[in-house]
């Protein structure tokens, strides 16, 4: 399930494109989308809002998390 907005203007587009980019080789980009829609409904249930800002550190935790036990595991 994605985050609200549109096909033209996707509420993360930017965001995605930042975590893409520092994640390229380390995770396909598939993996950067769903931590991005993770992190959104996360900070929507904990917080009750989900500002950019926020939903980039926590799918860029995840993405460092998912990371490390990549790592641990191969």
């Amino acid at each position: 399930m994605s985050p609200p907005g549109d096909a033209e203007n996707p509420p993360y587009s930017d965001v995605e494109v930042r975590l893409r980019d520092e994640f390229a080789g380390v995770h396909p980009p598939a993996t950067v989308t769903r931590c991005i829609e993770a992190a959104h409904y996360g900070a929507l249930e904990v917080t009750g809002d989900a500002h950019r800002g926020l939903v980039e550190r926590i799918a860029r935790k995840h993405l460092q998390v998912l990371a490390i036990v990549a790592t641990e595991s191969g």
